[in-house]
C-alpha cells in the first residue's frame, strides 16, 4: 500500500510514518516544513515539501494514481495560540484540509485517516469520555478539527470515502529517534524536562483552582508510539473493508494526570527539583480530559504498551538527553 502522511515531519506524523515503513507500507510525506523537520522523516519514506493549501501540488501528487490512503497530520495544534489568532487555525486546519479533501475525491483515493483530537469535546460532563458524548469545543483549536470531522461525514455520506477519525488525548513520550521539538514548545513534559535540562528557571501552572484533586488541570496522557499503532490498525482495517466505513475513536490510556503529578514524576527521573510556579488560567482550558478507549480496544484490538506516567516521562528524557538542542534542521 503507498500511503501519503500529510504533517509527516511533525511530531506524531513523523512517528507514524515510522510505523507505516516498519509495516512494509510505501510512505510519501507531505509537509511544507514550517513546523516539522526533514531530519524527522524516514529515510525509507519519499519527502515532498509542499503545502496543503496548493491544490497543484496536491494533484502532482495525488494524480498519479498510486496513493491508496491519505493520512491526514498537517495542522496547527496550540490550543492557546488559537484563542489569539483564530483565523490561522481555521484557515489552516479547516479550510485547508477541505482543499486536501477535495483533491482526494477528485482523485479518488479511498481511505483517509484523520488525525483529530480530544479538544473537540470540550468541558466534559462526565469522564472518562466516550465517543458519543456532547462535541462542544471550549477553544478554536477544537473547534477547527470538529468542522473537519463534519465535513468527512458528508464526504464519507456523499462520496463513499471510508475514512478513520482518531481523537487523541495527550500525546506525549519519544522514541529513540524521534521526539517533541516544537517552537515555541507549549507542552508540558517537554517543557518540565526543558527545565531539568537547565534552558529554562522554572514550570508554570496555569491554574491552581480547577475542580480536580489538587488544583491544577488533569490529563490522560499516551505514548506517541501506541498512537501509532493505533493509527496503523485503523488504517489497516479501511483498507480490508469492501464497504465505506466512517470509524471515530478514542485514543487514551483512561487514567489522568494532574499538572502536578506530572511534575513530580519528572522530578523523580531527572533528579532535578524543577521549580513550578504559579499561573493564571489559560482561556479555553477544561479542567479534566480523561478518555474511555473501550470502543477501539473491541473493535481493533487495540492496547497502550506503554500506558504507564513514568514510561512516558522516561522515553521523553531520553530523547532530550540525546538531542538537547532538538532537530538540528
Amino acid at each position: 500500500m503507498r500511503v501519503l502522511v500529510t504533517g509527516g515531519a511533525g511530531f506524531i506524523g513523523s512517528v507514524v510514518a515510522a510505523e507505516l515503513v516498519k509495516a512494509r507500507q510505501q510512505v510519501i510525506v507531505y509537509d511544507n516544513l514550517s513546523r516539522g523537520h526533514r531530519s524527522a522523516v524516514p529515510q525509507e519514506a519519499e519527502l515532498v515539501v509542499a503545502d496543503i493549501a496548493d491544490r497543484a501540488a496536491l494533484d502532482s501528487v495525488l494524480g498519479q494514481g498510486r496513493i491508496d490512503a491519505v493520512m491526514h497530520f498537517a495542522a496547527f495544534i496550540e490550543a492557546g495560540e488559537s484563542m489569539q489568532v483564530p483565523e490561522q487555525y481555521f484557515r489552516n486546519n479547516s479550510a485547508n484540509t477541505l482543499t486536501l479533501l477535495e483533491a482526494v475525491a477528485t482523485h479518488r483515493i479511498p481511505q483517509f485517516v484523520f488525525s483529530s483530537t480530544a479538544a473537540v469535546y470540550g468541558e466534559p460532563a462526565h469522564t472518562p469520555i466516550g465517543e458519543e458524548d456532547a462535541l462542544c469545543p471550549t477553544n478554536v483549536y477544537g473547534e477547527s478539527k470538529l468542522l473537519v470531522e463534519r465535513v468527512l461525514a458528508w464526504f464519507h455520506r456523499i462520496h463513499g470515502l471510508r475514512y478513520a477519525s482518531l481523537r487523541y488525548f495527550n500525546a506525549a513520550g519519544a522514541t529513540p529517534y524521534r521526539g517533541e521539538d516544537h517552537h515555541p514548545e507549549t507542552h508540558l513534559i517537554p517543557l518540565v524536562l526543558q527545565v531539568a535540562l537547565g534552558k529554562r528557571p522554572s514550570i508554570a501552572i496555569f491554574g491552581s483552582d480547577y475542580p480536580t484533586p489538587d488544583g491544577s488541570c488533569v490529563r490522560d496522557y499516551i505514548h506517541v508510539s501506541d498512537l501509532a499503532s493505533a493509527h496503523r490498525l485503523a488504517l489497516e482495517r479501511l483498507a480490508d473493508s469492501t464497504q465505506p466505513e466512517a470509524l471515530i475513536y478514542n485514543l487514551g490510556n483512561g487514567r489522568g494526570f494532574s499538572v502536578r503529578e506530572v511534575i513530580e514524576v519528572a522530578r523523580r527521573i531527572t533528579r532535578h527539583p524543577i521549580p513550578a510556579t504559579e499561573a493564571a488560567r489559560r482561556l479555553g482550558d477544561p479542567a479534566i480530559l480523561m478518555a474511555s478507549s473501550k470502543k477501539i480496544r473491541k473493535e481493533l484490538g487495540w492496547r497502550p504498551e506503554m500506558p504507564d506516567l513514568e514510561t512516558i516521562v522516561s522515553s521523553a528524557w531520553e530523547w532530550m538527553q540525546r538531542y538537547p538542542n532538538g532537530y538540528l534542521d
